[in-house]
């Protein structure tokens, strides 16, 4: 991936909805102009959620996900459905597609008051109005279309442009902490953890954002550190290390040069940061046998010292000394049950959209399960979170 590609969890999230058959999937290629689902008069075909990232004109870069039906039936059909409920976690506009002929039905009804309960921008786009000899009115945020004879499609484009538009704002990864020309030490570990060729998602997002904003960055392994500091004519703005490398580069950076990692950068920039400060205390109160939950947004192949199930059950055990047991979720298998928790410690969230992130903070929060990350809790264990919260004044005062 190059640095100029615009991660998943950058874009837009686009899912349309509705029963089997309603016409979904013409739908999507009719609005994408491709052949991105698979189109038959069988009812169910869409089996499984199908995910592209593109170009969408005039929305721009997004994520467009095409759901199984919502009324599918059996037991696989249970499981489908639950998937596509899963989808709205991460959804930013909603297009439910309805049949024209025999309207809003139940299932649509109930998908209506969830996207409305979720506040996701939504659109009903009444489909198979070439059956209709009248085409009704359509109210707000409605639109009567036909993916056969491809009418109001381009309409249908611009509801969802329009439903899009967000609030233009500043939201920087570590942007708003720098002026030009200031430096950053970026430490970045090269283990056998570390992708071949490349560095991963946050990183790269994070030298993108110190040059856009006209500073300086430094990508170091930590065994560099020392003598990185020791060449430097000037001090650098900060140090920003990977989170499993805290305990030897909190060693080795002065006091007064502040120190924080990329799963905090991304905790502040997903907005959970304080929710997973407010939570991390839940590691003094475990005992053996409590169940924790160790989730991940991507799904990369695992390695025999991989930093979620090898490092932190290691360092949870040796700082708590109980044996907790541990549960692990990938992508977007996150449990809607969260109830038999003690905790749940989730990565920095780079592959996952705000939304999605945000929703699975809330769902613990309301389940009274406390929620922390990766660094947060990685740097409380080592002893030094309120030094790694410095360069957010406001929440470190809530140690």
């Amino acid at each position: 991936m190059s640095l100029n590609d615009t991660p998943s969890s950058e874009r837009i999230h686009i899912a349309f909805f509705g029963k089997r058959n309603a016409g979904k999937s013409s739908i999507v290629n009719a609005v994408t102009n491709q052949p991105l689902s698979v189109v038959s008069d069988v009812k169910g075909t869409t089996t499984d959620p199908v995910t592209k990232a593109m170009e969408l004109l005039p929305v721009g870069p997004v994520v467009i996900i095409d759901t199984p039906g919502i009324d599918d039936t059996g037991s696989l059909g249970s499981l489908r459905v639950e998937r596509t409920y899963q989808i709205l976690n991460k959804t930013d506009v909603a297009v439910l597609i309805a049949d024209a002929v025999s309207g809003l039905c139940a299932e649509d009804k109930e998908l209506i008051k969830i996207f409305k309960e979720k506040k996701i921008s939504y659109i009903v786009a009444f489909n198979k109005t070439d059956l209709l000899d009248i085409v009704p009115a359509a109210a707000e945020n409605e639109i009567y279309v036909s993916a056969l004879e491809k009418t109001n499609i381009h309409e249908l484009k611009n509801l969802i442009a329009a439903a899009a538009k967000v609030e233009t704002t500043d939201k920087r990864i570590i942007g708003h902490l720098l002026k030009p020309s200031d430096i950053v030490i970026l430490v970045t570990p090269v283990d056998e953890s570390a992708p071949k060729g490349r560095l991963i998602l946050p990183q790269q997002q994070t030298v993108r954002d110190i040059l856009d904003s006209d500073a300086i960055s430094l990508v170091i392994q930590p065994a560099q550190l020392t003598d990185t500091l020791r060449s430097l004519s000037r001090k650098p703005r900060m140090v920003v290390t990977d989170s499993q490398a805290f305990a030897r580069v909190a060693a080795d950076t002065p006091e007064d040069i502040p120190l924080t990692s990329f799963s905090i950068l991304f905790a502040n920039y997903k907005g959970i940061l304080k929710d997973a400060v407010a939570g991390v205390n839940a590691l003094n109160t475990l005992k053996d046998s409590d169940r924790i939950l160790i989730s991940e947004g991507c799904t990369h192949h695992r390695q025999c010292n991989d930093i979620g199930t090898v490092k932190l059950p290691r360092w949870i055990e040796k700082y708590t000394g109980v044996k907790p047991v541990y549960e692990f979720s990938s992508g977007t298998g996150f449990p809607r049950d969260l109830s038999s928790y003690k905790m749940i410690i989730h990565c920095g969230g780079c592959m996952l959209n705000d939304r999605e992130v945000l929703s699975r903070c809330r769902t613990s929060s309301q389940s009274g399960i406390p929620f922390t990350n990766y660094g947060t809790a990685i740097s409380y264990m080592n002893g030094i979170l309120k030094r790694t919260l410095e360069i957010f004044p406001d929440i470190s005062k809530l140690i």
